[in-house]
């Protein structure tokens, strides 16, 4: 196809996945990002000589980073570095249960099999059948475009729905992992998976028990240097093939002729581009950058996926009995997501995660010295009390840790920054501090996000945690992939 001028909203993961897969076509790709910093919710920060990362803190499917290099035909070694960790969580129950999930395979069902007194070929059948519903909806769900009749015409498709009844879609998850196992504590660990895509185990469908296949198969990773090295190695590269990006550049109106996409307004200057690509969330898209067209209303007011509340923490000790990715747990699962996602609220037991870079990277705090990074998932922001919610939650994390690590954080703490749904929809344009764009709460929410695509707008393209296929690394990177493949194959 003829080479085109192509301006990006956005310097999140999935807009400089898609600029390096377009700058690999031939085109020429400027990037517009409102902060002074690419990334998105992919950042870092240091203080008191602790380093953060802010946002995403699970590195799975490294392919999908590697392939950008392959792309663009550079060395990853020259940019990027990663290694695989032997144990994937450390997962505490309030029973006093301690289990770590080891990436072999075979070990993690010896140990789980023990722990949760199950059988091991138990364990390993319903990681074989996880598998098999990846493998019979990733061409599908996650590569390809649900919007565009040719996805529809192929062989993945059709053996897709041939084997509807393998995929679990008529049930939740919770209830498919109650049917398989007996321990309840088992259906707590596999319920979890939910979480990373924003939704809750007891109204997404079972099919979502393919996600443990994607863990525990590609296993999980550590970058060197910390998840934000993923960002800014993408981002070096980026420059060195030869993408221009602008800095503090707030796109004020996407500018439309006709049916036909003409450029951005930028500081009251208008910016030519043949085609653009909205890495911004879709909902400030509509509201703030396509004022003069009709938005999609029903897309846009779906229920969003949950937030985060995340206390940043510098701990003045060090703990051997923990790792990288920690996992402490609510006693009362089904209450603590009633109350995310219908009532609004963060209960009084929340679960709490508590990843851990220094474990991997010492420099990342002080001798002697713990980096904790502290998560519990809240509901998107629509109004609540933040600061009341804060202290509560605080106080509730830190009666949890104490219990179960037996410890006094009040005497270890040293430093605190906090992240919640408000300061990540200021920072971040998520709608409503959402981390994953609308919820997968029901069995069509895969076709109900916006297309990557706009029908009736020539050359406007969408990608990011927003729109199809979802969010977390991967599938923002995926959406990049998508987009370069919708634009080379344009008629």
């Amino acid at each position: 196809m003829k080479k085109k001028t192509i301006a990006i909203i956005g310097a999140g993961i999935a807009g400089i996945a898609s600029a390096i897969r377009l700058r690999a076509q031939g085109h020429k790709v400027t990037v517009f990002e409102a902060n002074t910093y690419p990334g998105g919710k992919l950042t870092a920060f240091s203080e008191k000589g602790y380093r953060f990362d802010m946002g995403p803190s699970l590195f799975t499917m490294p392919q999908f980073v590697e392939d950008l290099f392959k792309v663009a035909n550079q060395p990853i070694a020259k940019y990027f570095g990663y290694k695989k960790k032997q144990v994937i969580c450390n997962y505490f129950y309030e029973d006093g249960t301690t289990f770590s999930a080891l990436a072999d395979i075979d070990a993690f069902a010896d140990k789980a099999s023990i722990t949760f007194n199950v059988e091991k070929a138990t364990l390993l059948d319903y990681l074989s059948k996880s598998k098999r519903k990846y493998d019979l909806t990733a061409s599908l769900f996650l590569e390809k475009s649900l919007h565009k009749t040719s996805t529809y015409l192929s062989k993945d498709t059709l053996n897709a729905i041939f084997n509807i009844n393998a995929l679990d879609i008529n049930t939740t998850l919770s209830d498919f992992n109650a049917k398989v196992f007996k321990d309840e504590r088992l259906v707590q660990f596999y319920n979890r998976f939910a979480t990373y895509n924003g939704s809750s185990p007891y109204q997404t469908p079972g099919i979502m028990s393919m996600i443990p296949h994607l863990e525990q198969h590609y296993g999980t990773y550590f970058p060197k240097g910390g998840m934000h090295s993923i960002t800014m190695s993408l981002f070096q590269l980026s420059k060195d093939i030869g993408i221009d990006f602008h800095f503090n550049k707030k796109v004020k109106e996407i500018i439309i002729k006709g049916n036909k996409v003409q450029g951005l307004e930028i500081d009251h200057e208008f910016i030519d581009a043949d085609i653009v690509v909205s890495n911004a969330d879709v909902v400030p898209t509509y509201r703030h950058l396509l004022p003069k067209h009709k938005a999609p209303e029903k897309i846009l007011k779906q229920p969003r996926s949950s937030s985060a509340l995340i206390f940043y923490w510098g701990v003045k000790q060090q703990f051997p009995e923990l790792d990288l990715h920690n996992i402490f747990f609510s006693n009362d699962y089904e209450t603590e997501f009633d109350y995310i996602f219908n009532k609004r609220d963060v209960n009084e037991d929340p679960t709490v995660y508590v990843n851990i870079t220094s474990k991997e990277e010492p420099h990342d705090a002080p001798k002697g010295c713990e980096n904790w990074f502290v998560m519990i998932n809240v509901p998107s922001n629509t109004g609540q009390d933040w600061d009341v919610i804060i202290e509560k939650s605080r106080r509730h994390i830190k009666n949890k840790l104490n219990r179960l690590l037996k410890v006094d954080l009040d005497t270890l703490i040293e430093y605190e920054n906090i992240l919640d749904p408000r300061s990540i929809e200021s920072r971040t344009q998520s709608y409503q501090g959402a981390l994953y764009g609308a919820s997968s709460n029901n069995k069509y929410a895969a076709f109900l996000r916006h297309p990557n695509f706009k029908s009736s707008i020539k050359n406007l393209y969408f990608c990011g945690g927003s729109v199809h296929p979802g969010g977390g690394i991967p599938l923002c990177l995926l959406s990049g992939k998508i987009v370069a493949e919708l634009i080379e194959n344009q008629p």
